[in-house]
């Protein structure tokens, strides 16, 4: 068993934002592996993300982003439980990324559930046109249109976009490890985005 010193404990504490004990205990359970360690608070935070998903964010901030061409602005209501993590460093970068990547992204609603009935329908028709046209067999079409509709939901919905700053994860996967480090549930909830002649 390898000596868990007090500055490898504090070490893991800078580079994962995890609590003390739990900084112990994975390096305790790693046998002092750094790397491995800061995996498994990972993996133990990104579990318990999704537990806190129902908890009440009824706390936050209003983060702007005004692009450096002044010709987009954004603003974002991103919500917490807490007064305490809407003060925090990591919330407030995460806001202010997502506030970017709003001005630069566009998107139209936050999640796959804010699109309107008569907006997705009116994509499925469109999708099934296209694959027909195509001349695509029909057994296959609804596959298609499932297929085309994520691509959809891609570029209409904020949560479901490629991350601005990291295009390998979505907004809710950026979302998720905030959660998974901060230890509270995270919501967005709203956002305006004004472009001039738009």
């Amino acid at each position: 068993m390898a000596d868990i010193t007090v500055s490898m404990i504090k070490e893991l504490r800078e580079r994962t934002g995890a609590g003390m004990m739990d900084c112990k205990k994975a390096l305790q359970e790693t046998n002092g592996d750094m790397e491995k360690a800061i995996d498994l608070l990972r993996k133990k935070g990104l579990a318990s993300a999704a537990k806190k998903a129902g908890r009440a964010a009824d706390e936050g901030i209003v983060a702007s982003y005004i692009h450096h061409n002044h010709k987009i602005g954004v603003l974002l209501e991103l919500n917490c439980e807490t007064d305490f993590v809407a003060r925090t460093d990591q919330f407030q970068k995460l806001a202010a990324d997502i506030a970017m990547h709003i001005a630069w992204a566009n998107p139209q609603y936050v999640s796959k559930e804010d699109v309107p009935a008569e907006d997705l329908n009116r994509e499925i028709e469109v999708e099934k046109g296209r694959a027909l046209e195509e001349g695509k067999p029909a057994a296959v079409i609804d596959k298609i249109v499932e297929g085309r509709l994520s691509k959809f939901y891609e570029r209409v919905c904020l949560l479901e976009q490629p991350f601005i700053r990291d295009d390998s994860k979505k907004v809710k996967d950026i979302i998720a490890s905030t959660v998974a480090v901060l230890g509270e549930n995270i919501k967005i909830g709203k956002f305006a985005r004004i472009a001039i002649g738009e």
